[in-house]
């Protein structure tokens, strides 16, 4: 779990310059993290968050699926 979380963490920083609205990005992550511990599953969430979202937020959570997969 720790390893998850640490990247996660990284991928938010990675991202913040680049998002518009990193403090819904933040409490979004930390809601699908509280879902699963297995880094396949946080990724197919997240996956099925951004076909869900809408622009402009859409290309947040897509900026830091970027950053997470980058790391």
């Amino acid at each position: 779990m720790a390893e998850l979380e640490k990247k996660i963490k990284d991928a938010l920083f990675e991202a913040r310059p680049y998002v518009e609205y990193f403090d819904k990005l933040k409490e979004t992550i930390n809601g699908l993290k509280e879902k699963t511990a297995d880094e396949k599953e946080f990724k197919k969430l997240l996956e099925e968050k951004i076909a869900k979202a809408q622009e402009p937020f859409k290309t947040d959570l897509r900026i830091f699926l970027q950053k997470f997969e980058a790391l």
